[in-house]
Parts: structure tokens; C-alpha cells; sequence
């Protein structure tokens, strides 16, 4: 992610405003130009202010419902967005709490695909490719039904409940787990579906299976021992995170989820200039300067040497907030094998 400005006065502006702070120009993002510009009004539709372009937008319908900022063709026969097409089903708007958790959920989706967006990641809505297709069903819990997050042939679920700070922290602490967000599981829920396309159907089985492990192995048996025994003691040592070790599957999806972590953090410290070096370091091994793009880096070497030195950094200065780590992992020489394997998937060239 990155910053913006406003072309009417020159303000800072961010992914999700929708107004300029300063001058209350209205703001909306063009997916396929990787903008947030500001706007005014011809007629009906929008142009991008201050512009050489003739073109016309509007915007997209979850607009009206304060979940969406993004712009469309305003000639384009669709009515949502390029992230909100992808939806299958939302939960029961007419009940406040519902609407303000998807708000929640749209936040964190739309994050999710400006990153497949800024990569070219085929991701067809299920209207286009019922086959291959990805769509999203938000799900609230009703009496007697439990809704679990997870994904199935192309279909991600979320539950609603995860949307709510407080029950997601009590559930990050019940399984143990170090980190617990709306957008890893977007993130991580990808993943699952960027391996059929990107492994399954992109031919890539036997080189993944060398790195994660053969999935043909029983994945419920595997869930089922994760739960009732944990990682192995050397998780550390092979894994990004203890819930990778489970199955194959879990180990892609998790790389993929940190994969994008580490890319989209170090464009927003990019695109603040932020560099490290401590002054009372012997050596260079906390010095990062983010001085390249990392959505276009060429190696995950490139990656990985701003990125530790930048972790560290961030884990410190919430440790002098009184927050838990920014990013509590440590990234060994297999993981990061790994995550240099999800490079080459979304840097085929």
C-alpha cells in the first residue's frame, strides 16, 4: 500500500478516504490505474480532477452503503466494482451490526485485491469462470449454525464474528495464535485459491511439493492432528508460522498470506521514505533503505534485506507503545525458500 495525494490541494490522502481532509474534494480510487484521485462531478458520472484524460466514472453501488470508495466505465453494463463483483453473499444489511461488521470486511478485501490487482493475478468472478471463479460469501452465525472461515474450490468464506475486535482476539488467544486479522485471513484465504490456479493449474505440483510437502496427504487427518497435538517442536525451523506446519496446504497459504505482508509494508515504508540504521550497531544488519518498488522486486533476497532490518524496527516501536509485535515471526532460511517460491509465481517473467 501506498500514499496518495490530492490533486486539488495537495493533501496526503489514504486508501480508504472517500473525502480530502482538507479541501472536502471527493475522493475515489480507480482500480485499474492503481489511483485515488480526486474527482468532480459531469453530470451523473465523475472525472479525475484536473486531468488530461476524457474519461467518465461512477461509482461503484456499495458506495451508497459507505463500503466501497472504488470507480467504474461509467459506460461499463456492471453495477459493483472490480473487488465487489467478487461477492456471493453478504449478510442481512437491514440489521445494523451486520452492516457495520461488513464495512469491516470490504475494508479488508479491498486491501486484498489493490495487491492481486498490482500483480495481474487471474482471479475471474464465478459469473465469468464457474469453474475456476472467486467469490466471497460473508456468513453471520445464526442459532445452531457455526460458520467457519476457510476456503472451497474458489469460494472463500468468512465469518462474520471475525469482524468483531473483541471476539477475534479471544479467539487469536484460545488457538494460541500470535496474529489474528481480518486481512491475513483474506490474505491467507487466497492462498488457497492461488494454488489451484497458480501450482494446480500452472503446472508447478512437483516443484511446490519438494518445498511444502506432498498435499495428497488426508488434510482432515491432518487438521485433526494439528489441533490435538500442535506443531512439532522444530516448527521454527522449516515453517513461517506453528499453523503452517498442519498440512501442505496450510504451509502455502500462510507463506502466500506472509508473502504479501512483507510486499505491501515495504511499499507504505517506501512510499515514507522510512530507512533504518542504528547508530549502535556494530555491523549493517539492521541498515534497510526502501528505496525500490517492492511489488516490481526482482528477487526475494531484495525483499527480505529490507524487510528483516524494518521488522525489527517496527516490533521495537510497538514494544514502546505497549503493543504486541507488528509482525511476531522469524523467518528461517526455509521459509524463506518458500516465500521465494510464491515470488516466482506472481513474477512469472
Amino acid at each position: 500500500m501506498k500514499l496518495f495525494k490530492c490533486q486539488n490541494c495537495h493533501q496526503v490522502i489514504h486508501f480508504e478516504n472517500t473525502l480530502c481532509e482538507r479541501c472536502s474534494s471527493r475522493l475515489g480510487y480507480i482500480p485499474e490505474q492503481g489511483v485515488l484521485t480526486a474527482l468532480e462531478a459531469d453530470g451523473d458520472a465523475w472525472r479525475r480532477l484536473r486531468s488530461a484524460r476524457d474519461e467518465l466514472f461512477r461509482f461503484c453501488a456499495n458506495a451508497d452503503l459507505h463500503a466501497c470508495n472504488w470507480l467504474l466505465d461509467a459506460s461499463s453494463a456492471e453495477t459493483l466494482c472490480l473487488s465487489c463483483r467478487h461477492n456471493r453473499t453478504i449478510p442481512d444489511l437491514s440489521i445494523n451490526d451486520n452492516l457495520v461488521a461488513w464495512r469491516k470486511m470490504e475494508l479488508a478485501k479491498h486491501r486484498l485485491f489493490y495487491s492481486l490487482l498490482k500483480f495481474r493475478l487471474p482471479m475471474p468472478t464465478l459469473v465469468e469462470d464457474p469453474e475456476n471463479g472467486l467469490a466471497f460469501d460473508f456468513l453471520a452465525e445464526l442459532p445452531g449454525e457455526k460458520v467457519l472461515t476457510g476456503h472451497d474450490n474458489g469460494v472463500v468464506t468468512i465469518a462474520l464474528a471475525e469482524a468483531d475486535d473483541a471476539w477475534r482476539e479471544n479467539h487469536r488467544v484460545t488457538m494460541r495464535e500470535p496474529y489474528r486479522t481480518l486481512l491475513g485471513h483474506f490474505r491467507h484465504e487466497s492462498g488457497h485459491f492461488f494454488w489451484n490456479r497458480l501450482v494446480r493449474d500452472g503446472e508447478r505440483l512437483a516443484e511446490c511439493r519438494v518445498l511444502f510437502g506432498d498435499e495428497r496427504q488426508d488434510y482432515g487427518r491432518a487438521l485433526q492432528a494439528y489441533y490435538a497435538d500442535g506443531a512439532p517442536a522444530d516448527w521454527q525451523a522449516r515453517f513461517v508460522s506453528a499453523y503452517a506446519a498442519a498440512h501442505p496446504w496450510e504451509d502455502f497459504a500462510e507463506t502466500w498470506a506472509h508473502y504479501l505482508h512483507i510486499v505491501d509494508t515495504l511499499e507504505m515504508a517506501a512510499s515514507f521514505g522510512m530507512s533504518t540504521r542504528p547508530a549502535l550497531a556494530r555491523d549493517d544488519n539492521l541498515d534497510a533503505a526502501v528505496d525500490f518498488a517492492p511489488y516490481r522486486a526482482e528477487t526475494m533476497v531484495q525483499l527480505v534485506d529490507s524487510w528483516l532490518p524494518l521488522s525489527v524496527a517496527l516490533n521495537c516501536l510497538n514494544r514502546s507503545m505497549g503493543q504486541p509485535d507488528l509482525y511476531p515471526f522469524v523467518l528461517s532460511e526455509s521459509a524463506i525458500d518458500k516465500l521465494a517460491f510464491i515470488h516466482g509465481l506472481v513474477h512469472p517473467a
